[in-house]
């Protein structure tokens, strides 16, 4: 930006391209151009089990068995059809508990689901809010929730971690809650794939979602990814909205009618593999698999545990508390990401940081969410940025 090296810090939003991505993709373009539709068992990446590639490398991103992961469509499609599985509301248990202020897209998924089954939503909709002058919300909070809906409760869905704070739930302690209390656990881990440490199969997770294009970086609008417990998977009888990729691959081409499901995650498909969608996530998950979750994770805690340390001696250098961290500090709580109140001239401190070449993302009303992704953002990265802002602060304080 303006001539020098940007500090890009919106992982959290859009990933960067990896490098390989364009050879991955022209590898299928090529094929595309010298097979044909002889390119489904003939390319290089035979087409036909193209979503096969995944589910090994997957699977140790959100620590699920391969059999539980499949890699298909967008994250809120697989919300939808994962619901029509898991959300089966009844006379006496019809309740869902979330987060309040969830993501738009979940919102409006919850929503639908209600009013696709006749519910209103003030009768049906649990929302768990941060307590009055608190940021984040407390586990007790959502733990009281669910014991005191317990007998009318079918679903409890939360974003593992919150777009907006940062904020990582116990999703283990979460789900134990639920099925206590006999419900379905199930999350959103748009923020959390590629992330952090997760043990969707040891935590007893009944279904999750995720999309590829923040920590995951695999391009905008990139294919997303979708979990089942193993202990769903040969459940036939259990309804879902169905498609022929999701078949038994045996008679899939004998085109006769009634569905008979794969009984892996793959059961879930609809459609064949948005083959070059596909390419540019092979090439990230690659990359992925090279690198491991776990030095990942340590990288990105020490980034943003560095991240935060830098903004609380600004605050203290300062004499006056000019920002406010709202992620929380414990280790366990927190990934890459990191959200800032501004407390002073926040639009103002924003604009400016973009302007010196700082990528980072504003959410209103008065919100700076940064997000130093340990795939590619280095320590100095973090340093610089602390820096850029002191300057700009003071300036604004001062003006």
């Amino acid at each position: 930006m303006n001539g020098k090296d940007a500090i890009y810090f919106t992982g959290n939003s859009l990933g960067l391209q990896p490098k390989t991505v364009r050879s991955y993709v022209q590898q299928e373009l090529d094929d595309w151009a010298e097979y044909g539709v002889e390119g489904h068992f003939h390319a290089k990446n035979p087409w036909f089990s193209y979503h096969e590639i995944f589910p090994e490398k997957v699977s140790k991103i959100v620590g699920a068995l391969p059999e539980e992961v499949v890699v298909m469509n967008q994250l809120t499609v697989n919300l939808h059809l994962l619901m029509v599985s898991f959300y089966r509301p009844t006379k006496q248990r019809f309740k869902i508990i979330c987060e309040a202020k969830a993501f738009p897209s979940d919102q409006y998924a919850l929503e639908t689901q209600l009013k696709f089954h006749g519910y209103d939503l003030k009768d049906a909709l649990v929302e768990i809010a941060p307590r009055q002058g608190e940021h984040t919300m407390r586990i007790e909070d959502i733990l009281t929730a669910i014991d005191t809906h317990k007998d009318s409760l079918a679903l409890v869905m939360f974003g593992g971690v919150n777009y907006y704070s940062g904020q990582v739930l116990d999703m283990k302690t979460i789900t134990e809650a639920a099925h206590k209390a006999g419900a379905i656990a199930g999350f959103d881990l748009a923020h959390g794939a590629g992330n952090i440490p997760l043990e969707l199969h040891n935590w007893n997770v009944d279904f999750a979602c995720w999309c590829s294009y923040k920590y995951l970086n695999s391009g905008p609008g990139g294919v997303a990814g979708a979990f089942v417990h193993q202990k769903h998977l040969s459940n036939k009888e259990l309804p879902r909205f169905a498609g022929w990729w999701g078949h038994t691959k045996e008679t899939r081409f004998l085109m006769q009618p009634g569905f008979d499901p794969i009984p892996t995650a793959e059961g879930w498909q609809l459609s064949n593999a948005p083959v070059l969608s596909m390419a540019a996530h092979k090439a990230s998950v690659d990359i992925f698999d090279e690198a491991g979750m776990p030095a990942l994770v340590k990288k990105g805690k020490a980034m943003s545990g560095y991240l935060q340390f830098i903004l609380e001696e600004m605050n203290a250098q300062s004499g006056t508390k000019v920002v406010e961290v709202i992620t929380p500090k414990n280790e366990s709580e927190r990934g890459c990401q990191v959200s800032l109140l501004m407390l002073v001239r926040g639009k103002e401190v924003f604009k400016t940081l973009m302007d010196r070449g700082v990528i980072a993302d504003w959410r209103e009303p008065n919100v700076i969410r940064v997000a130093p992704v340990p795939m590619y953002n280095k320590f100095e990265d973090v340093w610089m940025f602390g820096q850029i802002i002191k300057e700009v602060l003071a300036t604004s304080v001062v003006g």
